[in-house]
């Protein structure tokens, strides 16, 4: 039912039906940051956006999950940038986040708020600043 801009039909209990199901176990490992870049700090669309999750165990990345939003047309993991994490110190993580494996799976475009190059390098940048927040 659609009520408007920042109003909903949720019942009381907050959400829509059945059970809320649960986050699985291994997805609520480690620590995680979220980091967006937009002309405005409330602006709904974003020029590009990052969460991270990191899992460290004895001083090195055990674990990695990276996704990029708002550079392709669905928000998109990053694979090479995850394998390329594991192994790795916290002072070691973000000079082995490479421009080529965020840019290898995404697909930016040019619109009013950022040319897609725009969005490449800030996606590159803001992966690296996620990454190094989870890790703090």
């Amino acid at each position: 039912m659609r009520l408007g801009a920042g109003r909903h039909a949720a019942p009381p209990h907050g959400h829509l039906g059945g059970a809320h199901p649960a986050a699985p176990a291994p997805a609520l490992a480690g620590r995680s940051a979220f980091v967006k870049l937009g002309a405005r700090a409330y602006l709904v669309i974003s020029i590009a956006m990052v969460a991270a999750r990191i899992v460290i165990e004895t001083g090195r990345v055990r674990e990695a999950a990276v996704a990029v939003g708002a550079c392709s047309a669905v928000a998109r993991r990053l694979p090479a940038v995850e394998a390329a994490l594991v192994g790795a110190t916290p002072a070691e993580a973000a000079a082995r986040i490479a421009a080529a494996d965020v840019a290898a799976v995404l697909a930016p475009i040019d619109d009013v708020r950022a040319s897609a190059a725009y969005r490449a390098g800030a996606a590159t940048e803001l992966v690296r600043r996620a990454v190094t927040e989870a890790m703090a």
